[in-house]
């Protein structure tokens, strides 16, 4: 089996995991605090294996296609929270549900975009230069929308420094440090590279351990959430279908090619679940389900993802719609 098989049916795994993670936590209720404890170390390898395949040391060849840039950067981090915010007026009044979703889409994606992109027939090339762009500009943006979009009290309340630090010395500020120092490595030698596809094999299998040890730590907290998951489900399946006809908009305001346009699709429609899972895990007691809309999130997205391969490359951005777009520009 190759990688690219192995990815292509992660969402089989990642439901076998997490079924498997609440059989354990309801049989054997007292091993919720070795799960727990076993969370942080699988979850902190992830996260290095999952930055190391990020081009952490060539956010410029990102701007070598300007428009690319300019779609990604406008539909990620002005439109999608634009979204975001408008969805936000309409779910309940709970607190730690808002801040999960909030979490859960205003970041997009780092990882398996690159992999629903070659496999929907998008421009990779675009997708893996634009990656370490995404990620640093989530990182100093989050917090900014978070303070505009959650009320004064929570905000205060979820993000206090003794809450959040740790967590992001020991799980983002570590691995993604650890993570550079790599490439740096892998890249003094060019036969050093097969470092790297080994360590492309890890973040599937780990991503499973992660969703097992949180769905047996926390099976309580997901048995409590079971009717908001039910809540998020449309909006986590309708904010799939917004992203894509953003990326169609931008795609015919900025004439991109068919390929980019995918790709650009494929970016606005992942988020980064497992990057914001730790600030979520880190969360002071009462907040427990916002990791758990997390984890939800990325089972409906990764379903999302099979639907995407079909419909953007056969319909939306097919080759029939993108002349449509090139002979009748706006």
């Amino acid at each position: 089996m190759d990688r690219l098989t192995l990815e292509r049916h992660q969402v089989w795994i990642y439901l076998a995991a997490i079924v498997s993670g609440l059989a354990l936590g309801s049989t054997w209720p007292g091993i919720g605090s070795h799960l727990e404890t076993l969370l942080w170390p699988v979850l902190a390898v992830l996260l290095y294996t999952t930055f190391v395949q990020v081009p952490l040391l060539h956010v410029r060849d990102a701007f070598r296609d300007l428009r690319f840039v300019l779609a990604v950067m406008t539909g990620n981090f002005v439109l999608i929270p634009l979204a975001v915010w408008l969805i936000l007026q309409w779910l309940p009044d709970d607190p730690a549900l808002r801040l999960g979703v909030l979490l859960v889409l205003l970041v997009p994606c780092t990882d398996w975009f690159i992999t629903f992109a070659q496999l929907g027939r998008g421009n990779t090339a675009q997708a893996v230069a634009v990656t370490p762009l995404n990620l640093l500009a989530q990182l100093l943006l989050l917090p900014a929308y978070l303070w505009l979009m959650l009320p004064a009290a929570d905000f205060s309340a979820v993000l206090r420094m003794e809450n959040i630090l740790p967590a992001v010395l020991t799980l983002i500020g570590l691995p993604l440090l650890t993570a550079v120092f790599t490439e740096y490595w892998i890249e003094k030698k060019p036969g050093r590279s097969v470092w790297r596809d080994r360590l492309g094999w890890w973040p599937v299998p780990l991503l499973a351990v992660v969703v097992f040890l949180i769905a047996g730590a926390q099976v309580g907290i997901v048995r409590y959430a079971g009717p908001l998951l039910l809540t998020v489900l449309p909006v986590f399946a309708g904010f799939l279908l917004v992203a894509a006809l953003i990326a169609r908009l931008l795609t015919r305001v900025l004439r991109l090619p068919m390929n980019s346009g995918r790709t650009l699709a494929f970016s606005l429609g992942t988020r980064n679940s497992f990057v914001v899972l730790p600030f979520a895990l880190a969360l002071p007691a009462g907040w427990e389900a916002a990791a758990v809309i997390i984890v939800f999130q990325s089972l409906v997205e990764l379903f999302g993802m099979v639907f995407y391969l079909w419909w953007l490359p056969n319909r939306l951005f097919s080759e029939t719609s993108i002349a449509v777009i090139q002979r009748n520009p706006p």
